[in-house]
């Protein structure tokens, strides 16, 4: 994306959009961060929650080991700094979900550092997303509003989650970059095993900083490091689609920039999304870390992870979605765009794999990325619940590559696959959909057209492309068995064209 597209016009001049994201990722644990209650979605109201949980007196935390592997696992990930050294605080505010009236979470000693992500843009380029730190903290529970008209209920089941919370630097320059930065994110959870990236359960939701500048000063902003040069952010909290977010911040950039030209000026606050309006809405006056109160948690020693055992997990982790990205055009001859879409799902690259040995690689990736996923996506399944399995792809293209069907046949051969009636073989066997690759049966075919036709079969020479009409009474006359390349050929040399 060019640095021109991101400039929005406004009435007096132009303007950047400047964000930084900071992603809650909901750790994939059985326990939770400091109790041993059980963690799930779909449980009733408070029956996963422990003493710990719910802020009895007396009771003391207990770190999963599990959760913190689960976090230098994402560092890895994220090509980021692992600290050896690390501290749980207190983040200290009173709400009804919050039994113990503070959050524990880590503010100046965070477990993981400094890192960098690379993310492809909708035009196929590539840009850098910092990543300032990644942090442990616990979730809190949840209010209802809606059971009674006078009275709001509390579900602490959520209540000591473990969260893993990314925030990034202010590198993210517009509604599109800002999507596709939370998609690499997500990708890169799901693979590693970290986050199921489940969005619509709150799994994986994005508090979005937003602010605006006039155009050059984010360049200032680089050069410098002064954060004067950007203009006054507002957090819009807990965004939980790509499209929402995309929207938030359309809406949310246009709000400050009308604010800015009619002279006023932006107010720090946390905003809400509205869907249904399209608009944010001030929710409250944005703290600093200072109204918290941070304080060592004095509950818990500081956490020292042992270098070994950071190498030992980071042999441990699998091929990232880059490097397969890399991989999968230097071993298979794919083109950037076919390797993008197939490293999108962890699954979906597999299902590739598994079905392009010994194969067409191209064209595997093509009923792969296209005739598949779209059927899938119909009948909103995931790859790993296909009901065409790999083999049958590997088989189908196999037909196509020996010229026992041609690439239209396939697509119905690939309807009655889909439908349950066998392997592609058995499905051409069944409904006789064998290409016709005889000569003479297509010769006699061709004979007959032109004998039908002498008007049209003579007007051919002077116009070769009518030659199109003729290949259409061929395929039309053969059920659309014949052999394309033969039918061309024999048309050719009975009606003298070059």
């Amino acid at each position: 994306m060019s640095e021109n597209s991101k400039l929005i016009q406004g009435r007096t001049g132009d303007w950047e959009i400047v964000m930084g994201l900071e992603i809650h990722a909901q750790v994939a644990s059985k326990a939770k961060l400091f109790s041993g209650a059980a963690v799930g979605f779909g449980a009733g109201p408070n029956e996963q929650v422990s003493l710990v949980d719910a802020g009895f007196p007396g009771m003391l935390p207990t770190l999963n080991r599990f959760c913190v592997e689960q976090a230098v696992r994402t560092g890895l990930g994220l090509n980021a700094r692992i600290n050896t050294f690390s501290q749980f605080d207190r983040k200290n505010y009173f709400y009804p979900d919050l039994p113990t009236g503070y959050q524990i979470s880590q503010l100046y000693h965070p477990i993981v550092g400094e890192g960098v992500v690379e993310v492809e843009a909708e035009d196929g380029s590539f840009f850098n997303v910092g990543i300032e730190r990644l942090h442990l903290e616990q979730d809190a529970g949840k209010l209802i509003h809606d059971l009674s008209p006078t009275e709001s209920y509390v579900d602490l089941n959520r209540s000591g989650t473990a969260l893993m919370e990314i925030v990034s630097r202010p590198d993210l320059r517009s509604p599109e970059e800002a999507v596709a930065y939370v998609k690499k994110i997500r990708t890169i959870l799901i693979y590693l095993g970290t986050c199921d990236g489940d969005m619509e359960k709150g799994n994986l939701r994005a508090d979005v900083n937003v602010s605006v500048c006039r155009a050059g000063g984010y360049e200032q902003f680089k050069e410098t490091g002064d954060f004067s040069h950007l203009g006054t952010r507002c957090e819009i909290k807990n965004v939980n689609s790509f499209r929402f977010i995309s929207q938030a911040i359309q809406y949310e950039a246009r709000r400050q920039i009308e604010i800015l030209e009619d002279g006023g000026k932006i107010d720090q606050e946390t905003r809400l999304y509205d869907p249904v309006s399209g608009e944010t809405r001030s929710m409250r006056s944005k703290e600093e870390a200072m109204d918290y109160r941070y304080f060592p948690d004095p509950d818990l020693l500081p956490l020292e992870i042992e270098q070994a055992w950071i190498d030992e997990i980071k042999a441990s982790l699998p091929e990232l979605p880059d490097d397969k990205r890399k991989r999968l055009i230097s071993q298979y001859g794919l083109s950037q765009y076919d390797a993008v879409v197939l490293i999108s799902e962890q699954a979906k690259a597999d299902y590739f794999e598994a079905a392009a040995k010994g194969r067409d690689a191209k064209l595997v990736a093509n009923w792969v990325t296209n005739e598949l996923s779209a059927r899938l996506a119909a009948d909103h399944l995931d790859f790993d619940q296909s009901p065409v399995p790999a083999a049958h792809v590997a088989e189908l293209v196999a037909l196509i590559e020996d010229g026992t069907i041609s690439s239209k046949i396939a697509k119905e051969v690939f309807d009655h696959v889909w439908n349950g009636q066998g392997s592609p073989s058995e499905v051409v066997e069944k409904h006789g959909l064998k290409q016709v690759t005889d000569t003479g049966a297509i010769e006699a075919a061709i004979d007959a057209i032109i004998a039908a036709n002498p008007d049209k079969a003579a007007a051919v020479a002077e116009k070769p492309q009518a030659l199109g009409w003729f290949v259409g009474q061929v395929m039309k006359a053969t059920g659309g068995k014949a052999n394309p390349a033969a039918v061309n050929e024999i048309l050719k040399a009975r009606l003298g064209v070059d």
